[in-house]
């Protein structure tokens, strides 16, 4: 569709003033309600690396407890604290967010486009997450941060054994901070899949995409286990829902199940778009093309997937059985030849390239140094016999270092030498880089090392002190010196990048000599045009493409109708599809994550009242913010550039914000799948299922609640098949609120069956866990109800429209979710108990 440079001619200067007026940010305190990708993500990595500063310091310290033994700087109540937020902060509140930071912040760039899009989703994901963050870890100075391990494993963290609110703070404030984690692969996933620039097909994105695409799957299907968990075990601690209490049917090892099944995979999640990193930097910093590029592509979906088969590689120890942790260990096994394959086709690259030592090659080879080692242990630990022994020791803890740090943390700093100039056009110093990534390597295996003999010779982890005749003394001294000369290239890093970024801003010029598009002139608006690509290193195939790109000679070189616009294009080979109209700046991601975040923090300080109604402002925010969203366009097309005309908007399976309900109700069916799972476990550890004392309601019940549900789906598909005409709009409020109807009685109906059937879920797991499963399903009916409301009120206001329909075709996608998983509740409660007898 492009013509060829010399037959365009350059757009007028009104065009660039115009972009400059609809993605100009606000000024001052104004700057909170931004949601350009370039102003959240800047947001993102500060915050994130905030964290990482935090988690540091309180690694210092026990390090510092543990260098000499027999050591009185902190007691062991206190040091159970720090181990437990050091371990939380750095996966949940560090790890995950800085990749994603740093992709809402590079990845428009990267695909040509302006902007990811769902700007406000972005927004409130990073408000969310930076709000909740800093309230959990403030815990901290009051004494009330949790003392159970990052993992957070009951009995120990049970009502009896952890009476204080540590615990709470933990399952509230990181089940809704990994809410925040969700809403970001949302955007990501659509943003990747749907605003690439034209003619950049799946193969010719940057590997980089590629892992975080893989890596956001994964976080839609693993992160909503540890939800469920979080859920499962607050409803313990707060009514006595005893899910993992073996005396009342429970099992802890349930817990372990949930939380692994979310742990192992959170370690790729963390790995791969690292390992994206550095494919792009690497074939930059080489001057070639990466070795096997489809190769590395394959590899990354092949540790994304078998990933998910290694959740009980944590579970070694914990008696399960000898077919199950054999296939868990081969699959340990396996998961080390995708992860191989790209570790030589990074040394591959760097072997036909010419490669100068410059500070992100440095921390480039590091990482290959430090994430091999990593490597090699776990395949060690994956021999069964080997982590019977090894599990509960030092040598596991300097393994998960040697993974995490080598694996996420030096690609990280290679990336902040290699793409700072994309900031404001100045780079880091070299010479403080080298100093930087001397003392950073240095003092990293300088700590971690020691610690694999450590365990070997028999330190157990997680103890805040030891005698001094076991032969530990002059490695634990060892592994603290290091960790304060890793901590002193950290300090050296900021002061340079301090010094650096408050340069005044200038082009950068593209002084790496890169391929890829996040090079091009950098703007608020992102790119001056969208450029259409035809390789994968398109900067290296088409020199003057930063030319004329900012010459306005490609796609949609000024904005339609005044605003913020990109384009959408299709999935597989990045065709134009339709233009795509931008939110501009606001306060309701702002206010909505106050509310959500107050909503969640208040109700861990048992303060209900307050909690609601903060939970009502995230609310009335999040509405706010919708109602301003599915409009209907000023026209039916627009002029995109070259004579093409585009349609503006789409709707149905055409439109981004479908696709991204679809990926909801993936999040959403997984939380419940883990429900469901944790019914079937709870009964097939009974002696009898049902339990003495528990029964099932008659099959009348759940009979008719299946069927209301089913008529209310039918209701809410057929209206999505009316044509929304003015006269048609009757029929739908008519069906929406027949919709309604059926889902309230329905819900009523499961209710009432179980309740005269003696459900009380306080008197043993399998009771807690229907429970679970009906409290569940009334969550997703209220929320129907709301959503079914909004639809009539938008009817009402003539704002439900042909050409603005998004509101009722997610709303009708979502009410067939909450159908399917009635249906399938109730059929898994009433089959199961008739299986196992």
């Amino acid at each position: 569709m492009t013509q060829p440079a010399e037959q365009r001619h350059e757009r007028p200067e009104g065009e660039r003033e115009a972009l400059e007026r609809a993605w100009r940010a606000p000024r001052g305190w104004r700057l909170l309600s931004a949601v350009n990708n370039t102003h959240i993500g800047v947001f993102y990595i500060v915050t994130a690396m905030l964290f990482f500063v935090l988690a540091g310091i309180l690694a210092l310290v026990m390090r510092t407890q543990l260098a000499v033994p027999g050591n009185d700087l902190v007691g062991a109540q206190t040091y159970n604290q720090l181990f437990t937020m050091h371990g939380t902060v750095m996966m949940f509140l560090f790890a995950v967010p800085i990749v994603e930071a740093i992709a809402v912040y590079l990845l428009p760039g990267m695909l040509g486009a302006r902007d990811l899009p769902f700007p406000r989703l972005s927004a409130y994901a990073f408000w969310a997450y930076a709000i909740g963050g800093l309230a959990f870890f403030c815990t901290i100075f009051f004494g009330e941060s949790p003392d159970g391990g990052w993992f957070m494993y009951p009995p120990l963290t049970s009502k009896e054994f952890s009476p204080g609110r540590g615990a709470d703070w933990w399952l509230l404030g990181i089940g809704f901070i990994e809410i925040s984690a969700i809403a970001g692969a949302i955007e990501l996933i659509i943003g990747i899949l749907f605003t690439r620039a034209p003619g950049m097909t799946l193969m010719r994105m940057p590997v980089f995409a590629w892992a975080m695409l893989v890596s956001a799957l994964m976080i839609v299907f693993a992160f909503p286990a540890v939800i469920a968990a979080t859920m499962l075990l607050e409803l313990e601690r707060a009514f006595d829902w005893p899910f993992f209490i073996a005396a009342r049917g429970g099992d802890p090892v349930l817990w372990q199940h949930l939380f692994w099944f979310f742990g192992h995979p959170e370690v790729y999640i963390i790995f791969l778009p690292a390992a994206g990193m550095v494919s792009v930097m690497v074939a930059t910093l080489a001057r070639t093309p990466l070795v096997g590029h489809r190769a590395v592509v394959m590899a990354l979906i092949g540790v994304g997937v078998v990933s998910f088969l290694l959740w009980a590689h944590h579970m070694f120890t914990t008696g399960l059985g000898n077919l199950s942790m054999l296939v868990v260990s081969a699959a340990s096994f396996m998961v080390a030849i995708p992860s191989g394959l790209q570790v030589f086709a990074w040394i591959a690259t760097f072997w036909r390239g010419r490669v100068t030592l410059d500070a992100p090659t440095l921390f480039l080879l590091g990482f290959h140094f430090i994430f091999v080692l990593g490597g090699l242990t776990g395949v060690m630990v994956a021999v069964l016999p080997f982590d019977w022994q090894a599990h509960d020791s030092y040598f596991i803890v300097a393994h998960l270092h040697y993974v995490l740090i080598g694996g996420m943390v030096f690609p990280v700093f290679a990336g902040f030498y290699y793409w700072a100039p994309v900031f404001n056009g100045h780079r880091l110093s070299e010479r403080w880089g080298r100093w930087v990534f001397g003392l950073m390597f240095g003092g990293f295996n300088l700590a971690f090392f020691p610690m694999h003999i450590a365990g070997l010779m028999g330190m157990p982890r997680r103890v805040y002190t030891y005698p001094g005749d076991l032969g530990w003394n002059g490695l634990n001294m060892a592994s603290t010196v290091g960790a304060f000369v890793l901590a002193a290239g950290v300090l050296l890093f900021f002061i340079d990048a301090a010094r650096t970024l408050r340069r005044p801003e200038k082009d950068h010029g593209n002084p790496w000599g890169a391929g890829t598009l996040e090079w091009l002139p950098p703007r608020d608006y992102g790119v001056r045009s969208i450029p259409e690509v035809d390789s994968l290193y398109p900067l290296w195939r088409q020199p003057a493409l930063p030319e004329e790109v900012e010459a306005g000679r490609h796609w949609l070189p000024g904005t339609v109708f005044g605003g913020r616009e990109t384009l959408v294009t299709s999935m597989r080979d990045a065709r134009p599809l339709h233009l795509l109209r931008l939110p501009t700046d606001g306060w309701p991601p702002f206010v909505a994550a106050v509310g959500t975040a107050g909503f969640f923090l208040l109700l861990t300080v048992s303060q209900a009242v307050l909690a609601f109604a903060f939970g009502l402002l995230a609310i009335v925010a999040i509405l706010w913010w919708l109602w301003a969203s599915d409009q209907p366009p000023p026209t039916a097309t627009a002029d995109v550039g070259h004579g093409v005309r585009l349609p503006v908007n789409a709707a149905g399976r055409a439109s981004h914000s479908w696709w991204a309900v679809i990926v909801l109700i993936a999040v959403d069916m997984t939380i419940f799948v883990s429900f469901l799972f944790t019914h079937v476990h709870l009964s097939m550890a009974a002696e009898v299922c049902p339990p003495p004392g528990a029964a099932l309601p008659p099959l009348q019940w759940p009979l008719v609640s299946g069927v209301l549900l089913l008529l209310g789906s039918a209701g809410m598909a057929v209206a999505v098949r009316r044509p929304l005409q003015p006269d048609a709009q009757r029929t739908v409020r008519w069906l929406a609120g027949l919709a309604m109807l059926s889902a309230a009685c329905a819900l009523g109906f499961d209710l009432t069956g179980h309740w005269r059937a003696g459900l009380d879920p306080r008197d043993q797991a399998w009771s807690a866990s229907v429970g679970m499963l009906l409290g569940y399903q009334a969550f997703h009916v209220a929320v129907l109800l709301l959503m079914g409301g909004y639809v009539l009120v938008r009817s009402w206001t003539g704002r439900l429209q042909p050409a603005a329909r998004a509101t009722l075709d997610n709303t009708a996608l979502m009410w067939h979710c909450v159908t399917a998983q009635g249906v399938l509740g109730a059929l898994t409660v009433q089959l199961v108990p008739r299986v196992l007898g």
